[in-house]
Formats: structure tokens, C-alpha cells, sequence
């Protein structure tokens, strides 16, 4: 691994670190918990922890804890937009199967 590469990924981690830490104490509005891009955020996932929706998910797909939660951010996007065409892809009973 070159070593810019070694030094980007160490700034990611620790700035990783740094937001989850900040992320902790910042107290965030209603209208920023109660729905996102339109859609409504039930009650119980408005007063989640980062961590604690990171857990649902890792639930939710099956995958081993805390795998999700460490995650880089563009890695849960691409899991969630790779989950996202699975689910839209036709089912079996949709394919005469």
C-alpha cells in the first residue's frame, strides 16, 4: 500500500473517530430526526444512537456485529444502495419460479 494511501486512510479513521465522538454531544433538532429526504422516521429510530441503528441494520441484514458499525461512511452507502437493487429485483414468484 503506498503511503498515501496508508496516511488517507488513517486521516478517514481518525476524522471517523472525531465524528462519532462529536456526533455524541450534538443535540439535533426535531425537523432533523423527524424525516429525512421526505420520509417520516418512526418515533424509536428518531431517538437512536448512531450505534444503535448501525446494530438494527447489522440485525435487519444478517450480518455479523458490529461488522456495519465499522464500516467507512461510502461503505455503508454502497451496502445500502447494493441492498437497495436486490430488493428491487423481480422475486421468484415474479420469474414463474
Amino acid at each position: 500500500m503506498g503511503l498515501f494511501r496508508w496516511f488517507a486512510r488513517k486521516l478517514m479513521m481518525i476524522m471517523g473517530h472525531a465524528y462519532v465522538w462529536l456526533d455524541k454531544r450534538v443535540q439535533y433538532s426535531d425537523e432533523e430526526v423527524r424525516e429525512v429526504l421526505g420520509l417520516a422516521i418512526d418515533q424509536d429510530l428518531q431517538t437512536s444512537s448512531r450505534y444503535e441503528l448501525c446494530r438494527l441494520i447489522e440485525a435487519e441484514f444478517k450480518v455479523p456485529k458490529d461488522s456495519f458499525w465499522s464500516l467507512h461512511s461510502t461503505q455503508k452507502i454502497r451496502f445500502a444502495a447494493q441492498q437497495i437493487r436486490e430488493m428491487k429485483k423481480p422475486s421468484k414468484f415474479e420469474m414463474g419460479y
